[in-house]
């Protein structure tokens, strides 16, 4: 079978491998569509952590059931999402009911080979069934899920102000979650496009460009008391730094993207509002239940989510362009 190697930063190809057996309470899917995310690109420009050269990547994934395991509780041919997080099941997080952050956590595509690539073997754990959905909206769910995670981390309530820094394809699920809830969702960014498919896409009820003016201008769509949680997803630190200055005294702040390096804040602002930080790490199957509940009812403008696409073959020349703003990529598809 054919899977997508990145052997060492920017370097992609096509390589050869077997195709894997079904074990116990296991599947094999036949991949169709694989979901191009931030970490793959991060993992293709060589800033990713947690990550160790050559993989196969991938791990935003959609496809169908092409052999079961003993007692595995799928079908043949039945159309399912992955959820990509392989957690242990014993240690401290999992015993709390939150493998998403598990001491141990395995991530298709980042700690062990993912599925751009023809074939997978997946625990029954971690299928989640996708009938009535499309491959294309399946292969999104993950990311969404990560955006309805935050959300719920944040505890983000009917009638707050909300802020999404950073409109990537994160920062566009957590604007979607949030107003799903309800609330008012500014989001700001460096680009004025992203900004423009926030509004017209999503819906977003305020957009600001990330600019010397920015915290004026948010200060003035809020009265000056600015956000009661602040969602940063723009994976820059200095952003990350300067987003503790827009949230509200007795607002919430969830670190939804991860760098390389410190986070610092000024110790009398963060105690002055009473500040409560949060981190937001992957998701779990309760938000994955959230996104395809939500994709069934058609509340998820997947069609417009997906911009860009290409087959697996022409995957490793397709990526560096999709790295570059020019391109106006939210969300690129693969196509197995």
């Amino acid at each position: 079978m054919r899977g997508l190697l990145c052997p060492r930063p920017r370097e992609l190809q096509i390589v050869e491998r077997p195709e894997p057996a079904a074990a116990p309470k296991s599947a094999v899917l036949r991949l169709r569509r694989a979901g191009v995310c931030g970490t793959d690109l991060h993992i293709f420009e060589g800033t990713q952590p947690y990550f160790a050269y050559p993989r196969v990547i991938g791990h935003e994934l959609s496809g169908e059931i092409d052999e079961v395991g003993e007692g595995s509780t799928f079908k043949l041919g039945q159309q399912v999402a992955v959820i990509p997080y392989l957690a242990c099941g014993v240690c401290v997080a999992c015993r709390r009911g939150k493998p998403n952050c598990c001491q141990k956590l395995n991530v298709l595509g980042v700690h062990s080979d993912g599925g751009m690539a023809d074939y997978l073997c997946v625990p029954d754990d971690n299928l989640i069934d996708a009938e009535g959905v499309s491959l294309d909206a399946a292969a999104m769910a993950e990311f969404l899920a990560i955006g309805a995670h935050a959300v719920r981390r944040g505890s983000v309530e009917a009638g707050q102000r909300v802020l999404v820094v950073g409109a990537g394809p994160i920062g566009v699920a957590c604007a979607i979650f949030a107003r799903a809830r309800g609330a008012e969702v500014t989001a700001l960014d460096t680009r004025e496009d992203r900004l423009r498919f926030s509004s017209d896409a999503i819906g977003v009820d305020h957009v600001v460009v990330a600019d010397a003016g920015a915290r004026e201008s948010l200060g003035a769509l809020t009265q000056g008391d600015f956000y009661d949680v602040v969602f940063d997803c723009t994976g820059s630190p200095a952003a990350m730094n300067a987003g503790f200055a827009y949230v509200a005294h007795g607002g919430a702040y969830v670190l939804v993207s991860i760098v390389l390096g410190d986070i610092t804040f000024v110790d009398p602002e963060f105690h002055k509002r009473e500040t409560t930080l949060l981190g937001s790490r992957n998701a779990t199957r309760a938000d994955f239940d959230t996104v395809f509940a939500m994709l069934r009812a058609g509340k998820i403008p997947t069609d417009r989510l997906g911009t860009h696409r290409a087959p697996l073959n022409e995957a490793p020349a397709a990526f560096p362009h999709w790295l570059a703003p020019s391109s106006g990529v939210i969300k690129a598809l693969i196509e197995i």
